[in-house]
């Protein structure tokens, strides 16, 4: 079951415009059913964590954690901030995270904007 504050920052998304209203609702709503699709994940992931390092201060720029049932969802929404991922077949992806995948599975340093992304399945 979802938090208040889960929900809150769902709601403040779709406020600032990040998130269309469809795109919140279908949150919510997985946030309401947590229970997965037949035929889907095996693992026993919990959460799909997203960590940005600024490179000139090591500093934590973002940390995001995502219930690794909303993580389909997740990307399709991340494709909107991240246009150079257009595109990109995401399938081979969710295929290694619902056999079971863990870890660091991302880390990417991008020096053009002084940042370092890694992102965890835990």
């Amino acid at each position: 079951m979802a938090t208040v504050e889960e929900r809150m920052k769902i709601l403040k998304m779709i406020e600032e415009g990040k998130l269309s209203a469809e795109e919140g609702a279908k949150l919510l709503a997985a946030l309401s059913n947590p229970a997965r699709p037949s035929g889907t994940s095996t693992s026993t992931a919990k959460w799909l964590r997203v960590r940005v390092t600024d490179l000139n201060t090591g500093r934590a720029k973002a940390t995001v954690q995502i219930p690794f049932s909303l993580v389909e969802a997740g990307l399709k929404i991340g494709a909107h901030f991240a246009p150079e991922i257009e595109g990109v077949d995401m399938g081979p992806l969710m295929e290694a995270l619902r056999a079971g995948v863990t870890g660091k599975i991302i880390d990417v340093t991008d020096e053009e904007d002084g940042e370092h992304v890694e992102i965890f399945v835990e």
